[in-house]
């Protein structure tokens, strides 16, 4: 074993993964046999899915599949180069401009991931003179983004604006300070405190980017996100969004005022550098929104499923925490007991995702079960009844 084998063998997660293959209940990299949806065939095994981001459940509606072939019957199957270049379609400028429309702001720019809009985008907004300030819980991309940024790295407390403040006060008045925050963050399912921020905003002249990744699709006017949603939109400066969760595709943009989007067109490295969009991937996106926005009652089944499995579990004596959203974390406690919740329930016919460090603190390990508009309470009641004979097993509820 090499130098640089002995290395990555030390790492925790690998050392921790290989401990829990041993045990059997390894929870990651399971085959799913199908579309996704509310019902899914997993290595001949049929389960609940409770582990996915789909909240729309648009992810096998025959639409978007039909809008997802026809583009690339017209356009073939990929750009062969970066938007910068020879990568730009009519489809990537339409999108854009119907989701800068959606959001509500002058223009937006279309990256290939989610995850690439972030790395991607924070970077190019501050410099080594100016001051980048997240939530403690903000999402990997944006921690990945903020350590590619020669600005000073500051963050608070979840969700705490005392704390907030605090760090403001540290900030030179004249230098630009960008507070980068999860719209509805993504393990606890709990919303940001943007009227507040944006209080603060106004007190210490900051700038403010959400990242809408679970919020679109789900919060606001025809789910126009938790910036529309709390009615801040034009108090946001920059608009964050992801469309392999609610769109039903895979991808991200950026949505702001036009001077900040033809810096970014110019500067941001992942949109730079990175191959654009596939034309099926635009596509499904672009029909997706058509979806999401002509269909009121996808949102209101949503939330109707959302508020039954609430009270559920609420009922049943499950630690649920202060969720506000579609994502129900499903609070354990413990490392160990979280793995063997997981495959406990997937054995009896339920998928849910286990959340541990450093996706929280190790006092804070869960289980993710989050919601799909095309769930019903039937599923929902059964997915209950499976989980509390679980948990009462492990001796985690009563």
């Amino acid at each position: 074993m090499g130098l640089l084998d002995e290395k990555l063998a030390k790492h925790p997660f690998f050392s921790l993964a290989k401990q829990v293959k041993e045990q059997g209940i390894y929870p990651y990299f399971r085959e799913i046999e199908g579309k996704q949806g509310t019902e899914v065939e997993m290595g001949g095994h049929h389960v609940l899915m409770f582990g996915s981001n789909a909240y729309t459940g648009l992810t096998g509606d025959e639409r978007i599949i039909e809008a997802g072939c026809k583009a690339m019957r017209q356009y073939g199957s990929g750009c062969a180069g970066s938007r910068f270049l020879n990568g730009t379609l009519d489809i990537h400028v339409q999108l854009e401009k119907e989701l800068a429309e959606y959001v509500g702001k002058d223009d937006a720019l279309c990256f290939s991931t989610g995850f690439t809009v972030n790395s991607g985008v924070i970077p190019q907004l501050v410099g080594k003179d100016d001051y980048i300030i997240c939530d403690d819980r903000d999402h990997a991309s944006i921690i990945d983004g903020r350590r590619l940024s020669f600005a000073t790295q500051l963050h608070y407390k979840h969700n705490d604006m005392a704390d907030l403040e605090r760090v403001l006060q540290r900030c030179e008045p004249d230098k630009v300070k960008l507070i980068v925050v999860d719209g509805v963050f993504s393990m606890e399912g709990d919303l940001c405190n943007l009227p507040e921020i944006v209080k603060l905003k106004h007190k210490y002249n900051a700038s403010i980017m959400v990242d809408e990744a679970h919020g679109l699709g789900v919060f606001g006017r025809q789910g126009r996100g938790v910036c529309d949603h709390f009615g801040l939109t034009d108090e946001v400066d920059l608009i964050m969004g992801t469309f392999s969760k609610s769109l039903a595709s895979i991808g991200g943009f950026i949505a702001a005022n036009q001077t900040i989007i033809d810096s970014l067109r110019h500067t941001a490295r992942t949109y730079i550098f990175s191959a654009s969009c596939t034309p099926a991937a635009t596509a499904a996106a672009r029909e997706a929104l058509q979806i999401i926005k002509n269909e009121p009652e996808r949102l209101e089944a949503l939330w109707d499923v959302t508020n039954y499995a609430l009270k559920r579990f609420k009922e049943e004596g499950f630690e649920i925490g202060e969720t506000e959203s579609p994502i129900i974390p499903l609070y354990v406690r413990d490392l160990e007991k979280t793995f063997i919740v997981v495959a406990r329930a997937f054995e009896e016919g339920v998928f849910i995702n286990p959340v541990i460090p450093p996706a929280c603190a190790p006092s804070d390990t869960l289980v993710r079960y989050a919601l799909m508009a095309t769930h019903t309470h039937e599923q929902v009641d059964r997915s209950v009844v499976i989980l509390k004979k679980v948990f009462q097993e492990l001796g985690v509820i009563k």
